[in-house]
């Protein structure tokens, strides 16, 4: 059973299929190949929401559906939720 989708590889986020809770492992799917991969989610994230899959430098291009999304200022750890929080729009 997946609890996220990555859209395509390269992206650094995967959107949750379910509510995930902070502590759990929880298995993401590559839309591209249906290859998995498994993370520990650092923080609740809601269904629909986002879930950071890697690590990511501070001010690095946070990319989904392999374009990019918008920024984190604070860089990005696995397993972070992402949100308006730590992420800030590429476009203004």
């Amino acid at each position: 059973m997946h609890h996220f989708l990555i859209h395509k590889r390269g992206d650094q986020v995967g959107v949750a299929t379910t509510d995930i809770t902070a502590g759990q492992q929880v298995v993401g799917v590559f839309m591209d190949d249906d290859s998995e991969l498994t993370v520990t989610s650092l923080q609740n994230v809601p269904l629909g929401h986002k879930i950071s899959i890697g690590v990511l430098e501070k001010g690095g291009r946070v990319i989904e559906y392999g374009i990019p999304i918008g920024i984190a200022p604070e860089g990005l750890t696995e397993g972070e939720y992402v949100h308006t929080h730590n992420i800030k729009s590429a476009r203004w």
